[in-house]
């Protein structure tokens, strides 16, 4: 055996670097898609964030303006002269506390749609 030489054929080199260039197409391809889909959840992220601290402001706000309703109807309440006007009172006082929680739920509920239209 002589230096002979085995060659590869130029078919063969041309399909091999086809085919890395492909690879290195599709890992691009998958590396570019990896990226894009980390900075969108980086963005739902912070979109929840805000939203989550918006609701717990919001929630704050209603706990704050439920407590001072319910103190003010105390002090009205121990100011009234007989069971009728206290009565009355507290029928008044539940009335307003229903119509309060309601838009409260609207406005948290409002808030929640929001938050998740965006997610969808």
């Amino acid at each position: 055996m002589t230096g002979q030489t085995f060659e590869i054929p130029t078919e063969m080199r041309a399909f091999a670097e086809k085919s890395v260039d492909q690879a290195r197409s599709a890992v691009g391809n998958l590396i570019g898609t990896a990226i894009k889909t980390s900075e969108q959840l980086q963005t739902q992220s912070k979109t929840v964030q805000e939203s989550m601290q918006t609701a717990l402001a919001k929630s704050f706000d209603h706990a704050q303006e439920n407590a001072t309703a319910t103190f003010d109807f105390a002090q009205k309440l121990v100011r009234t002269r007989d069971l009728r006007e206290a009565f009355e009172l507290q029928s008044e006082f539940l009335r307003s506390q229903i119509a309060s929680l309601q838009n409260q739920a609207k406005d948290l509920g409002a808030l929640a749609q929001n938050t998740l239209r965006p997610l969808a």
